[in-house]
């Protein structure tokens, strides 16, 4: 028999409660109210928001325990800010706290250290960046700002390099309100776009305007990578007659892909 039954820090997770928004308003007001019982259960009823935040950390060899309580000190930290007269959902306020909870602890305990040098001069060049912004009136430039530490350029650069955070594609752009946007929902992805699916309907027509034997070798040769000489083995043809029907082939696809352009 098939169960259900996932185990993070001796919860079951599939008998986590799920709490309307009707109960959710009404907990707060009783939590306000000073009801200590209204904060835990408010807290034990979105659970399950830490557990989709943890989704977004799987294979990074992190202990999902671990990150599991992290995550719900997040929690706890957005139960205790939360107000009602933020006018979103809870949801929208909880997930970008518990979100960076889980990227602090990952950070502290990243294996790689900055070094107290590098983000000394990360500081000093930032603060270097400010007072030229007020002199000059614009962005200084990397040579300018190390011309006024008495820096190399190159250092400064490393140096803030080694000291910028990661952004994830998760971390939130906009979060006030009901649906937030994240950084993924702004990077556009040309391989599944829809001018990318049009190029592929059309190539699947022109290669099919071929015969057997042409489609054979110009999907062995483009889609699979193989030689000339491996094909004509397989066919049981010459590497020079393999050679003229694939330069026919393409040539018929050529032209097809021309003809369609032009409609």
């Amino acid at each position: 028999m098939q169960t259900n039954k996932v185990n993070i820090c001796g919860l079951n997770t599939y008998k986590l409660p799920v709490l309307t928004n009707t109960k959710m308003r009404e907990l707060f007001r009783r939590k306000l109210d000073g009801d200590v019982g209204a904060r835990q259960e408010i807290i034990s009823g979105n659970l399950r928001l830490v557990l989709s935040v943890l989704q977004r950390f799987k294979n990074r060899g992190e202990n999902i325990d671990d990150l599991f309580q992290i995550g719900c000190i997040g929690l706890m930290k957005a139960v205790d800010n939360f107000e009602l007269g933020h006018n979103v959902h809870f949801s929208t306020y909880a997930v970008p706290m518990i979100i960076g909870e889980i990227k602090r602890h990952l950070r502290d305990n990243n294996a790689v250290r900055v070094s107290r040098s590098l983000k000394v001069l990360a500081h000093q060049a930032q603060h270097a960046r400010d007072l030229l912004i007020r002199k000059l009136l614009r962005e200084p430039t990397i040579g300018e700002i190390a011309k006024e530490l008495g820096a190399a350029p190159e250092e400064i650069v490393v140096a803030y390099q080694a000291c910028n955070e990661p952004v994830s594609l998760y971390d939130p752009v906009f979060n006030d309100s009901v649906d937030p946007v994240y950084v993924m929902d702004m990077v556009s992805d040309t391989k599944s776009c829809a001018e990318a699916w049009v190029e592929d309907i059309v190539l699947k027509q022109a290669l099919e305007i071929l015969s057997d034997r042409e489609r054979l070798i110009l999907e062995s040769r483009f889609f699979e990578g193989r030689t000339q000489t491996e094909i004509a083995d397989e066919i049981g043809i010459s590497q020079a007659q393999v050679s003229r029907i694939e330069k026919a082939a393409l040539r018929q696809v050529r032209n097809y892909l021309i003809e369609k352009e032009d409609i």
